[in-house]
């Protein structure tokens, strides 16, 4: 598969809303207020950047901005129908919009508009809106087909996170399509089936791993939701599962402390200096299912594999990395395609951060449907 370099970006900013389209009696209705949080993903050219390396700050510059009009401002004044689907189409046209001084956004891939750490939605170049919601649930299980002494076959327990994902089409005048509370509707059966249970044993969950569950919900979930594209299933904060009816892909996230400085960087720019990240990183990993043991890939070998690449990162100083010419965020993550591909070769594709929600994102994978960040 070709390979694929984005970069993202995110910010805050704080509203006061009020949706008139809802049915009488819904709370959101009623005048209330978001601490939101928007993202944009971006293929840009080469040369739109001041200088190699600047993309991801040059990027988060126009998303700030855009959204500046937003902040602390009642969003009504500015839309009549301020859904997080038309937020996201505000920003959109702002972005592709900002002046040639400000630096427009060429190449926008999404945009999307979170409104709660649990909920949000993302607008694409073809007009899908891609709906999310996220629930909890707290449970045990035990995995019975992993080898002896493997920690996963004592009885434990996770407190799991699953996303419903939903993706559909809305023409320019819609303002309203699948919304949080048709998902809430949807999960709500299953907490009573899985909080608070062990999951070994509900009927067609005798092997609970992140892959069954997330297959087991998507079968009994997309009967009823039509629209319903991925479920993901989050067994820790660091470890979880996409599927969505045919294949599962899988996802390990690593931190890592580093310094670094770019040569690249123009005379007195901070980034010359030398500074340092807290670096969010997500491997993506697609492989088929094994009957088995009910997974893809051992999330504990993910990790034991990657080790050796993660110890040249954490701790070190980035720019002295034999092979790696400047340490910005794209050249970074090509560098760690090199180095762990070989070692992972289920790797297809690579989230690495600098800052919350701004990096870049490597694929050279099979994506469609859109696969959800």
């Amino acid at each position: 598969m070709p390979e694929t370099l984005r970069f993202t970006a995110a910010t805050r900013f704080e509203a006061a809303r009020s949706v008139a389209v809802l049915p009488d009696g819904h709370r959101c209705r009623r005048l209330h207020g978001h601490g939101f949080v928007a993202r944009v993903w971006a293929e840009p050219t080469p040369s739109w950047a001041p200088f190699a390396g600047a993309e991801v700050e040059t990027l988060t510059g126009c998303l700030d901005r855009a959204v500046g009009d937003l902040d602390y401002r009642f969003l009504n004044e500015l839309l009549s129908v301020p859904t997080d689907e038309e937020l996201a189409r505000w920003l959109r046209r702002r972005l592709e919009r900002q002046s040639v001084a400000s630096r427009s956004v060429p190449g926008i891939v999404a945009v999307g508009v979170q409104s709660t750490p649990d909920q949000g939605a993302d607008l694409d170049g073809e007009g899908r809106v891609h709906v999310w919601r996220r629930f909890r649930f707290e449970a045990a299980h035990c995995l019975p087909s992993v080898p002896e002494g493997h920690q996963c076959g004592r009885m434990h327990g996770h407190g799991f996170e699953v996303v419903l994902h939903a993706v559909q089409q809305l023409a320019e005048g819609d303002h309203l399509g699948i919304d949080y509370d048709r998902l809430e509707e949807r999960w709500a059966p299953f907490i009573h089936e899985l909080d608070h249970r062990c999951l070994n044993d509900i009927k067609g969950l005798e092997i609970p791993t992140s892959e069954m569950l997330a297959q087991w919900l998507w079968s009994r979930l997309k009967p009823q939701l039509p629209e319903l594209s991925w479920v993901s299933v989050y067994e820790t904060v660091t470890a979880g599962c996409h599927f969505d009816g045919q294949r599962h892909r899988i996802w390990k996230e690593f931190r890592f402390e580093s310094a670094l400085r770019l040569e690249a960087a123009p005379e007195h720019h901070a980034a010359r200096r030398l500074h340092g990240h807290s670096y969010r990183m997500k491997l993506h990993l697609s492989a088929p299912l094994d009957q088995v043991m009910g997974w893809t890939v051992d999330y504990g070998d993910v990790k034991r594999l990657f080790d050796p690449v993660y110890r040249r990162l954490d701790h070190h100083r980035l720019d002295g990395l034999p092979g790696l010419a400047q340490p910005d965020a794209a050249a970074l993550v090509r560098w760690i395609r090199a180095q762990a591909a070989p070692l992972v070769p289920q790797l297809d594709r690579i989230d690495l951060e600098e800052r919350p929600g701004c990096g870049a994102v490597l694929s050279w994978g099979d994506e469609a449907p859109v696969l959800p960040v």
